[in-house]
């Protein structure tokens, strides 16, 4: 791959990094201060307010990991099984609008696809 690919790669890698983990952090920030939406979908997944607590701490310990680009492909994995368990609750529970789960979750699919080399060469393989 050329330098000039290369470098417009990591700028989009970089893009996506910086998006993702601003919505996680949004996210995170809506559940960890108690917003009553979202402590009565938590309420209505039947799980305990300590799960909406849980996944707010997860959000944000993906977002900031996001940022680190050594463990950013693993951060994405681990924001993307987030966002699996949100399309699920979206769907079967909740039954709201779960389009953006699937924006979501195909972006940061983009981002662990751009990120494989890091992620195999961090796993030694």
């Amino acid at each position: 791959m050329s330098t000039a690919a290369s470098a417009k790669i990591n700028i989009l890698i970089w893009v996506l990094r910086v998006l993702m983990a601003g919505l996680f952090l949004f996210a995170a920030f809506g559940k960890l201060s108690g917003q009553p939406m979202m402590v009565q979908e938590f309420d209505a997944i039947g799980l305990g307010q300590w799960f909406r607590y849980f996944t707010g701490a997860i959000e944000v310990v993906g977002a900031v990991a996001l940022l680190v680009p050594a463990v950013s492909g693993f951060a994405a994995v681990l924001l993307l099984v987030v966002d699996i368990g949100a399309f699920v609750a979206q769907v079967a529970i909740l039954h709201v609008d779960w389009i953006h789960t699937i924006v979501i979750g195909a972006i940061l699919a983009a981002l662990i696809y751009l990120q494989r080399a890091n992620i195999k060469a961090r796993l030694g393989l």
